[in-house]
C-alpha cells in the first residue's frame, strides 16, 4: 500500500532502526518506546490488523512469534518476560492501518493495561 507508514518502513523509503529482517518479515524499534525494551515487529505484505487474518496466514502468524521468541533470548529479556501487543481498530488503540506486534520487557508490566 502505498501510502502505508509501515509498508514504506519495509521498502527501506523510510529509515528505521532494524533489529531484524527477512524476507517475510522486519522488526525495528519503536520511536516512541513504552518500556526500556520495546520493538515492533511487522509482516512486510500489508494486512490492515490482526481482525483481517485468515487460516492462509497461519504460516506467517506462527513465524512472527518464533522470531520474537528468539530476539527475546538473543535480548536476554526471555527468562524475565515481555509483553506481546496487537492493537485493533481504533478504539483498540491502533495508530498504524498495517498488522503489527509491539515486544514490550525490561520494566514490570501491569494487568490490565491501560
Amino acid at each position: 500500500m502505498s501510502d502505508c507508514l509501515f509498508c514504506k518502513i519495509a521498502a527501506g523509503q523510510i529509515p528505521s532502526n532494524k533489529l531484524y529482517e527477512d524476507e517475510q518479515l522486519l522488526a525495528f524499534y519503536d520511536i516512541d518506546p513504552q518500556a526500556p525494551l520495546h520493538f515492533l515487529v511487522i509482516p512486510k505484505q500489508h494486512i490492515t490488523s490482526a481482525a483481517a487474518l485468515t487460516e492462509e496466514n497461519a504460516a506467517l502468524l506462527g513465524h512472527v512469534f518464533a522470531v520474537i521468541a528468539a530476539l527475546c533470548r538473543e535480548l536476554g529479556v526471555a527468562e524475565s518476560g515481555y509483553r506481546v501487543v496487537t492493537n485493533v481498530g481504533q478504539d483498540g488503540g491502533q495508530s498504524v492501518p498495517h498488522l503489527h506486534f509491539h515486544v514490550l520487557a525490561k520494566r514490570s508490566l501491569a494487568w490490565p493495561p491501560g
